[in-house]
C-alpha cells in the first residue's frame, strides 16, 4: 500500500478500539472544543466568585483547619463528576482560602498581579501545550522566544552574539549561571571538560562571592553543583545593604593568601528584604581584575531596565557575563516566567549536548532552533509568549509607569514610617521595599543597639511584639505583611508590587500596625 493510499484510507466502522468517554474531554474536534469554552466560561466565574467572597486579602483560615477540611476531599475517585460540580468544590473549598495576590493589602513577597494581557497569554500557551525543547514540537515558539531573548539582552544592553532563554524563575537562572561559570573556570584554568570529565581535584578550593543579603540560592546552586555551601564566601554589606567593596578586596586577598581559586562574583540588583542594588560597575571592574565571572542576581531589580529614570541603578550590568531576571515581578507575569541571559553566547557550548530524537547535530548546522541545548529542563513551557503579549499591549510605557509608581510609592510609604514615633524604618528604600518594626514607647534604643535602662524593652519583646502583630493582622485576615530579621531582631516588610495599592491603603495598613502593637503592649503590661 502506497503512502497515498494510507491518507485517503478511512477506517471501517468498528475497526480498532473505541475511544474512550472521556475522549469528550480533549480539544480536537466541535464537539471538544465547544466543551473547552464553557469550561473556561466555568472557570473564569469560580475565580470572579471567589474574589467576591472575602473582603481584604486572606480569609483568615488557618494551616490545621485548612488541613482538616482538605484531608476530607477524594483525590482519586473511582468515576468523575461533572466538572461544574468539580469547579464548585474548587471555589468553596480552596479558591476561598487562596492570597489575593491583587489586592491592595496583600503586601508580603515578591508575588505580583498578572496583567490581564499575561493571564490571556497564560489561556493560549496552556490549550496549545507546546514544550519548548525542539523546534518540532514548537515551531513558532521556539522562534518567538528567542525573538523575547534578544529583545531583553537589548534592554540590558547586552552586546550581538549574547543569547539567553527563559527559566522558571530566579533559582533556576542563578543555577545555571554558576554552573556556566564553575564549567568556564575549570575549562580555561585546568582544561578541564567537567561535563565529560567531572570536577578536576582542584575543585575543592573553588569559591563565590556573594554579599551577606543574597538570595539563599547562591548557597543552594553551590550545593547542587558539588561545591558545597562551604564554597561559598560571604561578604559584608554597608549601611545601605549593598556589597561592602573594601570587604570584598579584603575576602579577594584572604582567599588567594589561602590558596583558594574564586571563580564567581554574585552580584545583587534587588535583595529580597531591602531591594538594595549592589554596586555593579564596581563588581564588574573587580571581575575583569581578577579574571572571575560575574553574574547578576536581578530577578527583582531588572525591572529597572525598562524605566528611563530608574534604569541607571542597574549601570554596570551589561558587564555581567551573565544575568537572571523574572518576568513574574515588577514585569506582572504569572509565575512561573523568568529568563537567564548570557553576554557571550558561545559561552552555552559548556552546557550542550545532542540527542538524536531531539536536536540531532544536523539540525545545529542547519540552524534550527532547538532551544533543549540552552536550559537544563528539557520539557519547558512556552512562557515567552505571556511578557511579549504583554509588552505588546501595554507598550514599555506601560509597564515602566507600574514599576516607577511603586517604587515612588515606597518612598512615601517610607516618609509615613519616619514621621510615625511608634514605627521605625530600617533602612531607605531602593526599590519598591520597605523594611521596618513597631517599637513600643518604652524602648530608647534603636533595635541594632542594646538597652539595659529599667523598663526598656529588650529585643525578644521586640520580637514578640513584631511578630504578633503580623501574625495576628494574617490570621484577621487584614493585612499580609512580610517577616525578616534585621541585625538579629524581628522586622515587618511592605512589598509593593501592585499598581493599584495607594498611600491611603497602606496608611490604613500602618495604623493597623501601631494599634496591634499597643494592644500587645497592654496585654503585656496587664499580665
Amino acid at each position: 500500500m502506497t503512502g497515498s493510499d494510507l491518507a485517503g484510507r478511512r477506517r471501517p466502522a468498528g475497526d480498532g478500539p473505541t475511544p474512550p468517554d472521556a475522549a469528550s474531554s480533549f480539544l480536537g474536534d466541535p464537539d471538544g472544543n465547544a466543551a473547552y469554552a464553557a469550561a473556561i466560561d466555568r472557570a473564569r466565574d469560580c475565580l470572579l466568585e471567589s474574589f467576591a467572597t472575602v473582603d481584604g486579602p486572606y480569609a483568615g483560615t488557618d494551616h490545621e483547619t485548612l488541613r482538616a477540611r482538605i484531608d476530607e476531599l477524594t483525590v482519586v475517585p473511582e468515576t468523575g463528576d461533572s466538572l461544574a460540580a468539580v469547579l464548585e468544590t474548587v471555589g468553596d473549598e480552596i479558591l476561598t482560602d487562596s492570597v489575593r495576590v491583587h489586592d491592595p493589602d496583600c503586601v508580603a513577597h515578591l508575588h505580583c498581579p498578572p496583567t490581564i494581557p499575561a493571564l490571556a497569554a497564560e489561556l493560549l500557551l496552556s490549550g496549545t501545550n507546546q514544550s519548548l525543547d525542539s523546534f518540532d514540537q514548537a515551531p513558532a515558539a521556539s522562534v518567538l522566544e528567542e525573538r523575547v531573548v534578544d529583545a531583553c539582552c537589548d534592554l540590558f544592553d547586552y552586546p550581538a552574539g549574547a543569547d539567553g532563554v527563559f527559566t522558571g524563575g530566579g533559582t533556576e537562572s542563578n543555577l545555571l549561571g554558576l554552573l556556566l561559570a564553575r564549567d568556564w573556570y575549570c575549562r580555561t584554568r585546568f582544561d578541564r571538560d567537567v561535563q565529560s570529565a567531572g570536577l578536576p581535584p582542584e575543585a575543592a578550593d573553588l569559591r563565590l562571592l556573594c554579599s551577606d543579603a543574597a538570595h539563599f540560592t547562591a548557597d543552594q546552586a553551590a550545593h547542587h553543583l558539588g561545591l558545597g555551601e562551604d564554597a561559598v564566601v560571604t561578604v559584608p554589606t554597608d549601611d545601605d545593604r549593598r556589597m561592602d567593596l573594601a570587604a570584598l578586596d579584603e575576602a579577594l586577598e584572604a582567599l588567594a593568601a589561602d590558596g583558594r581559586r574564586p571563580f564567581a562574583i554574585v552580584g545583587t540588583a534587588g535583595t529580597t528584604d531591602f531591594g538594595s542594588i549592589d554596586p555593579l560597575a564596581d563588581l564588574a571592574d573587580r571581575a575583569a581584575e581578577h579574571d572571575l565571572w560575574l553574574h547578576v542576581d536581578a530577578a527583582y531589580g531588572g525591572a529597572c531596565a525598562i524605566s528611563d529614570s530608574l534604569r541607571s541603578k542597574l549601570a554596570g550590568i551589561d558587564r555581567a557575563d551573565s544575568i537572571a531576571v523574572d518576568f513574574h515581578k515588577l514585569f506582572y507575569q504569572p509565575i512561573g516566567c523568568g529568563a537567564f541571559l548570557l553576554r557571550d553566547g558561545d559561552r552555552y557550548r559548556f552546557l550542550e549536548r545532542n540527542a538524536a530524537y531531539l536536536n540531532p547535530e544536523r539540525d545545529d548546522a542547519a540552524g534550527v532552533p532547538n532551544l533543549v541545548s540552552k536550559s537544563p529542563r528539557t520539557t519547558r513551557r512556552f512562557d515567552a509568549l505571556k511578557p511579549f503579549v504583554t509588552f505588546n499591549a501595554l507598550g514599555r510605557a506601560g509597564v515602566a509607569d507600574c514599576v516607577e509608581y511603586v517604587c515612588e510609592l515606597a518612598d512615601a510609604v517610607a516618609a509615613e514610617i519616619r514621621a510615625e514615633p511608634a514605627l521605625e524604618l530600617c533602612c531607605g528604600p531602593e526599590l519598591s521595599a520597605v523594611v521596618f518594626r513597631y517599637r513600643p514607647s518604652d524602648c530608647g534604643a534603636r533595635a541594632g543597639e542594646s538597652d539595659d535602662r529599667p523598663g526598656s524593652a529588650s529585643r525578644p519583646a521586640l520580637d514578640r511584639l513584631n511578630r504578633g502583630i503580623r501574625d495576628e493582622l494574617f490570621a484577621d485576615g487584614e493585612a499580609i505583611l512580610a517577616r525578616t530579621e534585621v541585625d538579629g531582631t524581628a522586622a515587618l516588610k511592605l512589598t509593593l508590587l501592585n499598581p493599584k495599592t495607594t498611600l491611603s491603603d497602606l496608611q490604613a495598613v500602618l495604623a493597623a500596625v501601631v494599634d496591634r502593637g499597643e494592644a500587645l503592649e497592654a496585654e503585656t503590661d496587664s499580665t
